[in-house]
C-alpha cells in the first residue's frame, strides 16, 4: 500500500522514481488530444465578486504544476461547489468527491518498484507495488477537510497537522501549531490544502517542513482550486515541489473553509 506506516528507503539511498504524468498545466501544445481533453482547467465566467476576471494561460507555470484530466464529472463538481445557492449538504458532499479524485491522483504520483506475485490459480502476475514510508500532512483548518479523503485511501497513513494564520499586525503567515511524525524527514509527504489563493501559507508550511529535514522534491500539494498567482508564487519560491489541483482560475473560492464546516 501506499500509505503504509514505514520508513521509505528511496528516500535515504538517493534514489529517483519517475513521477507518473497527468495533464500537465503547458500542455497547450499537444494539438493531437482531442477536443474533450484539451478544455482548459478554467472557467469561463468568473464569480460575481470579480466580474473582470478572465481564464488565463498557464504556459508559464512548469511542469511541476499538474492538473487532473478534466472530464464533465469534475467540471459539475466544480460548479457545485462554486454555486452560492448549494446546500451544505450538497456541498460537503461534492467536495469530497472532489477530494477524493484529488487523493487518488496524488497517491498515483508516488514512486513505485516492479513485483511479481501468485494468483490463487498458481499463475505469476507482473505487477508494481507502492515504496513504503508516506505520510499525510494537513494545513489547519480547511485542510483537515481532505484527511479523511486520504484515510479512506490509505487506513493506516499517518497525518500531521500545521496551524498557520496571519498576524493582525503584519498580515504575513505565522506558524502556531506545527506536529509531524517524528520520522517525517524520511518520508513522501502529501500535503493538503483545498484552495490556493496568494500561496503565502503553503509556502510558510513547505518552510516547516524543511525545517524538520524534509526536502521540497518530496513534497506533493494536494489542492482543489488554484489561482495562477498562488501557484506561481509556490513554484518559485520552490521549484521542486509537485503541485497537483483541479482548476487554475483568478477566483478561487474562498468561502470553501466556511462551507465545508458550517461556520459561515
Amino acid at each position: 500500500m501506499p500509505c503504509h506506516n514505514q520508513q521509505m528507503n528511496s528516500v535515504n539511498s538517493g534514489q529517483e522514481h519517475p513521477m507518473k504524468q497527468v495533464r500537465f498545466a503547458n500542455s497547450s501544445s499537444s494539438s493531437s488530444s482531442s477536443s474533450s481533453s484539451s478544455v482548459p482547467a478554467v472557467l469561463t465566467t468568473s464569480e460575481p465578486s470579480d466580474a473582470t476576471a478572465q481564464p488565463v494561460s498557464l504556459d508559464n507555470l512548469g511542469p511541476q504544476l499538474k492538473l487532473l484530466p478534466l472530464n464533465d464529472q469534475i467540471r459539475e463538481l466544480q460548479t457545485i461547489i462554486r454555486d452560492k445557492t448549494t446546500s451544505r449538504g450538497d456541498f460537503v458532499f461534492c467536495a469530497d468527491r472532489l477530494i477524493r479524485l484529488v487523493v487518488e491522483e496524488g497517491l498515483n504520483q508516488l514512486p513505485y518498484s516492479e513485483c511479481t506475485v501468485t494468483t490463487p490459480t498458481g499463475y505469476k502476475y507482473e505487477g508494481v507495488k507502492f515504496e513504503r514510508g508516506n505520510c499525510g500532512v494537513s494545513i489547519m483548518r480547511s485542510g483537515e477537510a481532505m484527511e479523511q479523503g486520504l484515510r479512506d485511501c490509505c487506513r493506516s497513513i499517518r497525518i500531521g497537522k500545521i496551524l498557520i494564520q496571519s498576524d493582525e499586525e503584519t498580515q504575513k503567515a505565522k506558524v502556531y501549531y506545527a506536529k509531524f511524525p517524528p520520522d517525517v524527514y524520511r518520508r513522501k509527504v502529501l500535503l493538503m490544502y483545498p484552495i490556493l489563493s496568494t500561496g503565502n501559507t503553503v509556502i510558510e508550511a513547505v518552510r516547516v517542513l524543511i525545517e524538520h529535514g524534509v526536502q521540497p522534491r518530496h513534497i506533493i500539494l494536494l489542492s482543489l482550486f488554484s489561482t495562477p498567482h498562488g501557484a506561481k508564487s509556490i513554484i518559485q519560491e520552490f521549484p521542486d515541489i509537485t503541485i497537483l489541483t483541479t482548476e487554475v482560475h483568478p477566483v478561487a473560492p474562498t468561502h470553501f473553509g466556511q462551507r465545508y464546516f458550517g461556520t459561515d
